[in-house]
């Protein structure tokens, strides 16, 4: 019973088995007869669009090109395309496509029709190359398989010079990587923008047209493996709109106004600096004017004394005479009456002398109290410098700024302590001037006193002069001892100047270098005012070249395949590197002898 259902079973397998081939003949036939029908004469297509697919290496070495053509076929009929193809493939029916040179000829119907086009020899517009870094040292796409440590990818996309320039001019290239989040972390990628995409992270990258690029990946991954990274080429028609300059320009007029104002300050800064050291130059020289007065003073002082010296011991021996000599015979008295005159003459002249002293030095006194009072007494925190130093500003400025301040606060300093000694030494002038003119004035009167006694022959009157040159005498020699305290005086004080004078010198030396640094700042903010007063214009111009540059919107589409193909209306490239894999090594475990089931053991009947 059983061996008749079988014998039944085998004998419906054979039928189907010779029926099915005649059958599938006849659908075929059918169906490429109905097709046929359609197409009469030649055919018409509104556009045509080209997708070039390319497989790479994992270094990205070109291996297979091949192009999709997608037409809109509006009438049907023959159709013919160009392109240098070494295979093609039909992807829309059974219909061959029959090739001549670079022609490609096909019949279509109305609607979509797809065909496949191999490239044996083609010349991608971009040239790729792709590196493997593990923890800093290259590998082979092979080698880093199954790796774990610090993977960098290093991408270099250049223009291929020797392909049709028209996609690296107008096309952006777009790439792409999927990480998977199990093997890769601490993703870096610094001109790329990270995703999530389900389990994987999606980082892309984009280059623009025209541009070179070196695109790096850096990660931490565990056995390594790489999906295939995808490179999309689509051009750059995408219409840009000018931004609303109108807010944005107004800031920017803002900014070249506040610019225009601190150039102007900058510049009464300099003409400022710039009248400052002038003043300072001539307080350097009025001070060493009145440096080499006090020297020559200093210097004359010994001479001073010495001819007061005299004159107090001439007085000293004229009194003593006088006081020895019961009468004085006619001829000492006209003697003494010469030796007064005498006496009278260098009283005035040395007040004369020391009057114009006097007055040349209240001059440098006021010019240097003026100048003095003209330095401001700014209170620069250590703060201040600090932040001062951090800015913007030019450094060797700002330091020849600090050091004309220490000079300036030198100096003011130094003349806190010096002034008001170099005024009580001129009060001190004033009272040596009054007591010369005075003994002068007492001298001249004892003369002539002393004249109309001889005259009258008065003794009475010789007495009383006698009495006069005693006092006289006597008082000389207290204004003496007031002149050596004078003339120590000014020694002391001459010392004491030459430090304020070096003082002022080192501050001449800051504030010329100050102007110096102030005259170069103003040409910089000079130059920088006439750069940007009109910074709005060139903003906006600059923002319509940049516009203009990435504006592809009137970018007419070529083909990719030959320049003879028309009505093409898009043409876009799809890269794809080879994945790297890593493949654990094979377990090999012994083969298990299963025991055969009723159709093993039945097949067995007949082999």
């Amino acid at each position: 019973m059983m061996m008749r259902r079988m014998k039944k079973i085998l004998f419906v397998l054979l039928a189907v088995i010779l029926v099915l081939p005649s059958f599938l003949v006849t659908a075929n036939t059918n169906g490429s007869n109905s097709d046929n029908d359609k197409v009469q004469g030649e055919g018409k297509i509104a556009s045509k669009d080209e997708v070039v697919y390319a497989t790479l290496d994992a270094s990205g070495k070109e291996q297979d090109i091949y192009v999709v053509n997608s037409f809109d076929i509006t009438k049907a009929g023959t159709v013919t395309d160009y392109g240098f193809y070494s295979n093609l493939k039909n992807l829309t029916d059974l219909d061959e496509l029959e090739q001549t040179d670079n022609a490609v000829q096909f019949t279509a119907s109305e609607g979509k029709f797809y065909y496949q086009g191999n490239i044996n020899e083609a010349t991608l517009p971009w040239d790729i190359k792709i590196t493997y870094f593990l923890d800093g040292k290259e590998f082979s796409p092979e080698e880093l398989a199954g790796k774990d440590g610090q993977v960098q990818i290093r991408m270099e996309t250049n223009a291929n010079k020797q392909a049709n320039p028209v996609f690296g001019e107008n096309y952006l290239l777009q790439i792409s990587l999927a990480l998977n989040s199990d093997i890769y972390s601490n993703i870096q990628a610094e001109d790329g923008m990270i995703a999530n995409a389900g389990k994987n992270k999606q980082v892309t990258f984009t280059v623009m047209p025209e541009e070179e690029a070196v695109l790096v990946l850096e990660a931490d991954v565990t056995e390594f493996e790489l999906d295939g990274i995808n490179f999309t080429g689509i051009p750059s028609t995408m219409p840009i709109e000018a931004p609303d300059m109108d807010e944005m320009t107004g800031d920017i007029t803002t900014l070249s106004e506040a610019i225009a104002e601190i150039n102007d300050g900058v510049g009464e800064l300099n003409n400022g600096v710039s009248e400052l050291n002038s003043g300072v130059t001539e307080l350097v020289d009025g001070s060493k004017q009145y440096q080499n007065g006090m020297v020559s003073l200093d210097q004359s002082s010994g001479e001073l004394i010495s001819g007061s010296k005299e004159i107090n011991q001439a007085l000293e021996m004229l009194n003593n005479s006088l006081n020895t000599t019961e009468e004085p015979e006619l001829s000492g008295i006209q003697d003494l009456m010469g030796g007064l005159k005498q006496l009278s003459d260098g009283l005035g002249e040395a007040a004369s002398g020391l009057e114009i002293l006097k007055q040349n030095y209240e001059d440098l006194i006021l010019q240097l109290d003026n100048a003095m009072k003209a330095i401001p007494a700014y209170d620069i925190t250590e703060q201040d410098i600090r932040d001062l130093e951090s800015s913007n500003a030019d450094q060797e400025i700002i330091q020849q700024l600090l050091d004309t301040y220490e000079a300036a606060m030198t100096a003011k300093e130094t003349y806190a302590v010096v002034g008001p000694g170099v005024k009580g030494l001129n009060e001190q002038l004033v009272l040596v001037v009054k007591s010369l003119r005075e003994m002068a004035a007492n001298v001249d009167l004892m003369n002539d006193e002393l004249a109309s006694s001889l005259e009258e022959n008065d003794m009475e009157g010789l007495v009383a002069l006698q009495e006069g040159i005693a006092k006289l005498a006597a008082n000389y020699d207290a204004f003496h001892s007031g002149l050596l305290g004078y003339t120590d005086g000014v020694s002391k004080l001459s010392d004491s100047y030459q430090e304020l004078h070096n003082g002022i010198t080192v501050l001449s030396g800051g504030t010329s270098e100050l102007e110096s640094g102030v005259s170069e700042l103003h040409d910089g903010t000079n130059e920088l005012h006439e750069s940007t007063s009109n910074l709005p214009e060139q903003m906006t111009e600059e923002i319509d070249g940049m516009i203009a540059e990435y504006d592809k919107s009137d970018f007419e589409v070529v083909s990719f395949v030959s320049s003879k193909n028309e009505k093409v209306n898009s043409v876009q490239f799809v890269f794809k590197t080879e994945s790297i894999k890593y493949e654990e090594p094979e377990v090999v475990e012994e083969p298990i002898e299963e025991e055969k089931g009723f159709w093993d053991l039945f097949l067995d009947l007949f082999r």
